[in-house]
């Protein structure tokens, strides 16, 4: 919550309510708060009765004012005491008791923005006893001076297993996200580079290229015959309105001209593409195409006779550019897994979430995000890790929504083959195929994932991985190891590790024996 002004101490109200303290000692919710005034401080929310943690405090509705209504006449009155910066650029006001919270660098309450409902959450962190004070956290950049909160904050009763500590550096993470720097929305597609970004990308150190057929990493892809030249200009038309293109293929030539026949590569998607019916051409089918661009000379010349490559010497695996639009989309992501991370403290699963959001630009791709949380202690199954478990989610998905008359042809005929009472538990809507599942897709993950899951992702073909903790005694993507940068393997994959305002990641750390 980026907040302008919410501190209470210099309001003329706060004056006056300290001469009667005892008597604003009203219980004012279903959960037993009540106002009080502390010296130095003015009014605050306090506990009347024990109340557990994740207890829900608080639903706030927010009173919005445009820019302009807040400049004109708002901030000339009270108000601008207890106003804060909604998410789109206006002022809000919580309502009830959500502008009475005072700030601690200790909170012991949450709050979770719902700018669908407009509205505030706030939710108990621990348990809080009677007579305490309930606090949020405002963020770093204070405009007041805090007043002996620290002492009053004391929790007497933890968290029973977990790293209270561990959980607030959490919020602190996900407070410093929404009160980054917003940049001038007038240019979203200005590029960011360097100490702009909000993250670091590691470099994989591929010092050979692949010069030898032996060594050529390839990938299958969906290609289709054009007999008659005339056809072409229309089909690669067609292409860029189908929503096929990603850039998986960026490195390649759409079209190879051979013996007077034109062919035209269309996708890597899992589904046979379906193709206009008012061009004369052939039908899709598969072939072999290079995963990378040529960076040598030599290697040109060899990918060339699996398909035309583009000869790129400077890129060596240099990420694409970032806009400031894209950057926001990636802190919306981050955001979101903190919060996730932030739900589950309480529980006894492992504090490892990891998110795939819709595309920022491709959206074909993926038509909805997906979230999951590290389960193995739940499930009692030692494979259930966070990412192994999205892998799945997005798996499963794709198999429901793929209609089973676009599946390739060997899969058709294992599902005629099953029985039809449904009795393995398999149906033509849920059988996975042969899909490379992440493909062009972007992975949030809060901790380095592990060996195994970086060698999962990179069999899934995710494009790039973005983490906030590094795991140096069991991470696969730096850490380690760093499996795509491994000669042999047949795909590469991006890795970014993502920082706080503040150089680091102040998140809630495994034990470095621990894989996530």
């Amino acid at each position: 919550m980026a907040t302008t002004s919410n501190y209470t101490s210099t309001s003329s109200g706060e004056l006056c309510a300290k001469k009667s303290s005892c008597r604003s000692n009203w219980v004012l919710n279903r959960e037993g708060c009540c106002i009080k005034t502390a010296e130095d401080k003015g009014r605050g929310v306090y506990a009347s009765r024990v109340i557990p943690p994740q207890t829900v405090i608080e639903v706030s509705p927010v009173l919005l004012f445009t820019r302009t209504e807040y400049e004109d006449y708002g901030r000339h009155t009270i108000l601008d005491h207890y106003t804060f910066k909604w998410r789109d650029g206006r002022m809000a006001l919580a309502l009830g008791l959500g502008s009475l919270f005072n700030h601690s660098s200790h909170p012991n309450v949450s709050y979770t923005i719902d700018p669908a409902h407009d509205c505030i959450r706030y939710t108990s962190t621990r348990t809080i006893n009677p007579d305490e004070e309930l606090c949020i956290f405002y963020g770093h950049k204070l405009w007041f001076d805090p007043v002996g909160t620290a002492a009053n904050l004391e929790p007497q009763v933890c968290l029973d297993q977990n790293d209270q500590s561990a959980f607030l550096d959490i919020l602190a993470i996900d407070s410093e996200i929404d009160e980054a720097e917003q940049w001038d929305t007038k240019y979203p597609n200005d590029i960011l580079e360097g100490e702009a970004l909000p993250f670091i990308w590691k470099k994989l150190q591929i010092d050979e290229e692949e010069e030898s057929m032996e060594e050529i990493r390839t990938m299958q892809a969906w290609a289709v015959d054009i007999p008659d030249s005339k056809y072409i200009a229309t089909m690669l038309k067609w292409l860029k309105q189908s929503g096929l293109e990603s850039d998986t293929l960026s490195h390649l030539k759409r079209i190879r001209k051979k013996d007077s026949i034109s062919t035209l590569l269309l996708s890597v998607s899992s589904s046979v593409p379906v193709l206009p019916t008012n061009v004369d051409i052939g039908d899709p089918y598969r072939i072999s195409v290079p995963c990378n661009p040529a960076l040598t000379q030599t290697s040109l010349v060899l990918k060339n006779t699996l398909w035309p490559t583009v000869y790129a010497p400077r890129r060596k695996w240099e990420p694409e550019k970032w806009s400031i639009a894209k950057v926001q989309w990636a802190r919306d992501a981050i955001s979101h897994i903190l919060r996730k991370t932030a739900r589950i403290m309480s529980s006894d699963e492992l504090p490892v979430v990891a998110h795939v959001p819709k595309p920022f630009e491709d959206e074909a791709l993926l038509s909805r995000s997906f979230t999951a949380g590290d389960t193995r202690m739940s499930t009692g199954h030692p494979l259930r890790h966070a990412a192994m478990n999205i892998i799945r989610d997005v798996a499963d998905w794709r198999a429901k929504t793929s209609p089973p008359d676009l599946l390739p042809d060997p899969l058709k005929s294992a599902i005629s083959e099953l029985p039809s009472d449904g009795s393995l538990g398999i149906s033509d809507t849920s059988c996975n195929g042969t899909n490379y599942l992440l493909t062009g897709l972007t992975l949030f993950i809060t901790h380095e994932p592990c060996i195994m899951c970086s060698m999962a992702l990179l069999h899934s073909r995710v494009k790039e991985v973005f983490y906030i903790v590094p795991m140096p005694q069991t991470g696969g993507c730096g850490g380690s190891a760093c499996l795509p940068a491994l000669k042999g393997v047949n795909h590469r994959y991006s890795i970014a590790h993502w920082r706080s305002r503040e150089g680091g990641a102040a998140l809630a750390h495994l034990d470095e024996q621990i894989d996530a």
